[in-house]
């Protein structure tokens, strides 16, 4: 069982900490009859749920609300990227609202955020004095023609132990506890937590100690069970997998464990033990003073392949800060006695809330996206039955949807680069390094190429067919047009007889033609592979008449 550490005068005191969470979830569409209605995006649900008690409100920001509030820091993080990144972080022009209520030329990018929230408190382990932090805002992201939302928490806190603060980063952001120790204290997640109105009062708590009911909703419903209090926050979003009802439900996409971002302030950073700093990058939680929490040779690269050190020197406006990125994490520790560093308008505050805290959106929301199209592949080859044809029209129609939904990402979400700025671009690529983006991406594309492969060669296989049957229809329709056309018309002289006389000869032909042309066409198969023997000379008489009679016989078509 892991110890805390011992509590030492020499432990460094971080000066504020800075914890934001980003969680990516799927959306499950509902099957709704109506097409209109099953065009209508999540967010408008959201946004009509707001007038029947929902916590969530759209969020107008800087970029769409008020011009006053725009500031320069959010001009910072605007210029920091890319043309086409800008179009898809904050549309074309200040957004106005049509008839439809949707932002004409808008961000496909949509915010909302809860305000009922003010403070969390917790406590690490059992035994620990809880710990009240400051909730900053709580947001839920959503994207236009994706069906993937991210939860977006921000809390902060000042003058922390640096065990303390390790401890929170590891233990916060976990959906359900990973088990149960003997005595029923939950493993690697917080002993307590309690979301906090603005009075004080408990808004909802953790039951992360009640095993029986996680571990009975996963012997129903083989699925995980969320938390009580991360259900709070996402209601009225629904776990698809509960009883619960909602027309907006979720299921976990990705680990359990959200990803995060950190900053961290302390009086010196160099100071800092080698091991203090692989437990801060990897999120390994406290552990005793100068021991490494995983062996020396597999952290023999810690320094090369997780840290950027651009800014690690004595020189520059923010000197030794380092800059840690797992892909499961983003850490930024710095001098807090540095003005640049802590400042929220100019410095790393506000670039670590703004530039760095969307490359870091960016980056998990692509993977998140190529995870939710790998799942719906996977769900509809699953639920493909090919003996029945409604699984098989059903398998095409979710196959085709998902290769719609794959190109409309690749062009209006799929970014190389998004920054020409040096510490921009370099965090964003090693992000997208540590997640291995690239990779899923190309596995993705070849699965959706194989599947839609798949379902172009069963479509001409299909028109192969038709051409075949028909082949057959008019090759023995043949026979009928060249007897009919060489006795003539007036094989029956029936001209001068009554209109009624000459209908019932007309309806008797007509439908007598119906019923062997149909006949034809039932055993068109079986005649293809009678004319196949008739037209090879190698076989013999004997076997063509053989396979004239299989006509009729009992094999299988």
């Amino acid at each position: 069982m892991p110890q805390p550490p011992p509590a030492t005068d020499a432990a460094p005191n971080v000066r504020h900490l800075r914890h934001v969470l980003l969680w990516p979830l799927r959306l499950i569409p509902q099957a709704l009859a109506d097409d209109a209605e099953q065009r209508r995006a999540p967010w408008q649900l959201l946004r009509e749920m707001g007038q029947n008690g929902s916590p969530w409100r759209e969020h107008s920001d800087e970029y769409t609300g008020d011009a006053s509030h725009f500031h320069e820091r959010h001009y910072n993080e605007f210029v920091a990227f890319l043309p086409f990144v800008q179009r898809f972080l904050y549309g074309e022009g200040r957004a106005t609202r049509d008839d439809g209520g949707e932002r004409s030329a808008g961000s496909p990018m949509r915010v909302f955020r809860r305000h009922d929230i003010a403070a969390v408190r917790v406590a690490p382990r059992v035994g620990d004095a809880p710990v009240t932090l400051q909730v900053v805002h709580v947001d839920l992201y959503f994207f236009y023609g994706v069906d993937v939302v991210l939860l977006n928490v921000e809390v902060a806190a000042d003058e922390l132990a640096l065990p303390l603060a390790q401890e929170l980063m590891y233990r916060f952001g976990r959906a359900y506890p990973a088990g149960w120790y003997a005595d029923g204290r939950p493993q690697h997640t917080l002993a307590q937590c309690e979301w906090l109105d603005a009075q004080g009062r408990v808004l909802a708590a953790s039951d992360a100690r009640e095993r029986d009911t996680f571990l009975a909703h996963v012997a129903e419903h083989r699925a995980p069970r969320i938390a009580a209090h991360w259900e709070f926050v996402l209601a009225p979003l629904v776990n698809h997998h509960s009883s619960r009802e909602g027309a907006l439900r979720f299921r976990q996409i990705e680990y359990y464990r959200m990803p995060m971002m950190a900053y961290v302030a302390v009086d010196d950073p160099y100071a800092i033990s080698r091991s203090d700093f692989v437990r801060l990058g990897l999120v390994t939680g406290a552990g005793q003073a100068g021991a490494l929490p995983y062996a020396e040779p597999h952290l023999a690269d810690f320094e090369t392949r997780i840290c950027y050190d651009r800014f690690w020197s004595d020189a520059g406006a923010a000197p030794r800060t380092r800059y840690m990125c797992s892909g499961h994490a983003l850490v930024v520790v710095g001098d807090a006695g540095n003005e640049f560093y802590r400042c929220r308008d100019r410095g790393v505050l506000a670039q670590f809330r703004h530039q760095h805290f969307l490359l870091f959106l960016i980056a998990h929301f692509q993977k998140a996206t190529l995870l939710m199209v790998s799942d719906r592949l996977a769900e509809a080859m699953m639920a493909l039955d090919v003996r029945h044809p409604a699984s098989v029209k059903r398998f095409k129609r979710q196959i085709r949807i998902a290769f719609v939904a794959f190109l409309s990402f690749t062009h209006r979400y799929w970014f190389h680069e998004v920054s020409e700025q040096a510490h921009v671009k370099a965090l964003f690529g090693m992000c997208r390094r540590q997640l291995e983006v690239e990779p899923l991406y190309a596995e993705v594309k070849e699965r959706i190429d194989d599947m839609n492969g798949y379902l172009d060669a069963d479509a001409l296989r299909r028109q192969a067919n038709t051409v075949v049957r028909l082949t057959v229809v008019t090759i023995f329709g043949l026979i009928g047009t060249v007897t009919t056309g060489f006795l003539g018309m007036n094989l029956l002289a029936e001209a001068d007889a009554p209109l009624a006389v000459r209908a019932g000869y007309f309806v008797l032909v007509f439908g007598l033609t119906v019923v062997l042309t149909m006949y034809t066409m039932v055993k068109s198969k079986r005649l293809s592979d009678f004319l196949d023997v008739v037209s090879d000379e190698r076989i013999p008489t004997w076997h063509k008449l053989k396979a004239f009679f299989a006509v009729w016989g009992r094999g299988n078509d």
